[in-house]
């Protein structure tokens, strides 16, 4: 069944009836899309999982070794600085990995979305 006609009536009706008058942002440009650098074909995906609060993997754990980072530069104790020093490596490869996989780190659309990445975890 198209519901396209049925939209598009109940469109009109509601900017007849002024329904749509008092949005906010009304006469304002759209927002910038956040993920406009990305290619077309993983924009929505990525816009679906940001909505859904998960993260692509990579972004995960980059995030880890962040937090990781974090913690290590407060350890005082060389053993337990050793320790994290391994795990912040562990994640580093898995995600080294994740990348060649993907090939991402060849495109500069994933360059830019990377720095944009680091800048938001201050890297």
């Amino acid at each position: 069944m198209d519901y396209a006609h049925l939209v598009e009536e109940k469109i009109k009706q509601a900017l007849k009836d002024g329904d749509f008058d008092h949005l906010p942002g009304r006469g304002k440009p759209l927002p910038k899309d956040e993920f406009a650098h990305l290619p077309e074909e993983v924009r929505n995906s990525y816009r679906i999982l940001k909505n859904a609060n998960m993260l692509p993997e990579e972004m995960v754990l980059k995030k880890e070794i962040s937090e990781l980072e974090d913690i290590l530069a407060e350890i005082k104790d060389p053993q337990l600085s050793a320790h994290y020093k391994k795990k912040i490596t562990e994640k580093q490869i898995r995600f080294d990995i994740l990348m060649e996989k993907r090939k991402w780190s060849e495109s500069s659309a994933f360059q830019q979305y990377q720095r944009k990445i680091d800048n938001k975890f201050g890297l």
